[in-house]
């Protein structure tokens, strides 16, 4: 049977976060609705690129449209066998709403696999499901994963760590590596 994957995005989601995963697990054969809080299906979100040029953090630029192709009030988590939490400037807006908090805990109650890379990371910190857990983000998110009850590593973009249920990655060079666990989790195995 088909596995279906619930993809939490919002205005200025990167770019990479969004549409690697997206495009990756459709071409497995995985269903993903991509939802965002006060989107319907047909709308966009606009999407950021990130990338570091010399900073002392990334660099911000527009990126595409990412569409949407399920009504965000239409969401019932247990259709869902995971949850994937995309990064960028997204994460931090809407952990401040509710419903997306809600579906967030929903997994982490009925243990379901959850992937969440680089600031997506910082809806599962608002939506307290950290206690206890060790896991990996963006470097400015650090702190707050501690804040909430978790340990955060750091390790390269590269990499992800696995938890549980819970898989994350510090970027978007991770995408190999969180897909990877992801799909463990999800067992969905891929041979050649």
């Amino acid at each position: 049977m088909a596995k279906k994957v619930l993809l939490l995005v919002g205005d200025f989601v990167e770019d990479y976060e969004a549409m690697v995963p997206f495009q990756a697990m459709g071409s497995i054969g995985i269903t993903v609705d991509t939802v965002a809080p006060d989107r319907k299906k047909g709308d966009v979100v606009p999407t950021a690129v990130h990338d570091f040029t010399g900073d002392q953090t990334y660099k911000e630029l527009r990126g595409h449209n990412f569409a949407i192709n399920k009504d965000f009030d239409q969401v019932n988590p247990e259709e869902y066998d995971g949850l994937y939490i995309a990064g960028g400037r997204s994460a931090e807006y809407i952990r401040l709403n509710s419903r997306v908090l809600e579906i967030t805990r929903h997994f982490f109650e009925k243990n379901k696999p959850v992937a969440a890379i680089c600031h997506g990371i910082q809806v599962l910190t608002a939506a307290k499901v950290l206690a206890g857990r060790t896991l990996t983000a963006y470097v400015a998110v650090g702190p707050d994963i501690e804040l909430a009850g978790g340990t955060w590593k750091n390790i390269p973009a590269d990499q992800a760590i696995v938890d549980d249920n819970l898989v994350t990655s510090p970027a978007w060079p991770g995408h190999q590596a969180i897909l990877k666990e992801f799909y463990k989790l999800l067992n969905i195995n891929i041979t050649f």
